[in-house]
């Protein structure tokens, strides 16, 4: 675990955080992706790749406001300028995936474009790019899992000298691994779909399911449980934004079928 990569030699040597250098990654590579599937799909490239730099920060502001919200709010009144501090953590993935949801439909219908093949484009860069986000977490000891027996091969323990976000040599759920491994896992499975796709709208649909049964289940095993519950000890507000998201992309599964059924 490093939740400091190194230090830059100058200004009394700067910290350059993992988390952040792994959300960076994964905002280029979602760049780079979108620009090929969109080529790819005949759709316009230089605004779907413009449409990735306003999802990147509606995604950033809307993580870091429900992360601040529900999180750390008597420390943000106290102390506005943790907004600003996305290098040491504190990004809810629901909050940034619902704002980037938001903004680029508002900017694919300001320009007149089909909203859901730009945003089928989009949905296997969001899993690949969420499994590298996960990785930084595990850099910087966030988004822990609760505690198991000392004998589980598969524990992650987290010193105590690093400056984690998790309880320091104590034996946790490697949930980071565990959903990084499920978008991958995702991003393979959105791929076949996306090869055989026989509507617009397929994609995007399938992603909200998948991550959503994804992480209504890995939500059982997560031990930083400070985020709130909906229903106490029983069903998370995380798990809650699953269930919608799974019946969300029921309903847009089904009503795209049927809309392409009937145009054809």
């Amino acid at each position: 675990m490093h939740p400091v990569l190194f230090k830059l030699p100058f200004f009394g040597g700067i910290p350059v955080y993992a988390y952040g250098v792994l959300v960076a990654c994964a905002f280029l590579m979602a760049i780079f992706w979108v620009g090929y599937d969109a080529k790819r799909s005949g759709l316009d490239a230089k605004k779907a790749t413009d449409l990735v730099f306003y999802i990147i920060l509606s995604g950033i502001l809307g993580s870091r406001i429900v992360y601040i919200v529900i999180t750390e709010w008597e420390p943000f009144l106290a102390n506005p300028i943790i907004f600003f501090k996305l290098w040491e953590g504190g990004l809810v993935w629901y909050g940034g995936l619902i704002a980037a949801l938001i903004v680029a439909v508002f900017y694919v219908r300001h320009y007149k474009l089909p909203v859901l093949p730009y945003i089928d484009c989009f949905a296997p860069a969001v899993a690949l790019g969420h499994a590298l986000g996960r990785i930084g977490c595990v850099l910087a000891g966030c988004c822990f899992g609760k505690p198991i027996g000392h004998d589980a091969w598969y524990a992650m323990i987290f010193p105590a000298d690093v400056g984690s976000f998790a309880p320091p040599n104590v034996p946790l759920y490697p949930t980071q691994l565990m959903e990084a491994g499920a978008e991958i896992l995702i991003f393979i499975l959105l791929l076949i779909v996306r090869h055989y796709k026989k509507f617009s709208g397929q994609v995007i649909a399938s992603y909200l399911m998948l991550y959503g049964v994804a992480r209504f289940v890995i939500e059982f095993f997560r031990g930083d449980m400070d985020r709130g519950f909906v229903i106490p000890d029983l069903i998370s507000v995380s798990q809650f934004v699953s269930i919608l998201m799974i019946f969300a992309g029921c309903v847009l599964y089904i009503w795209s079928s049927k809309r392409t059924k009937t145009e054809g």
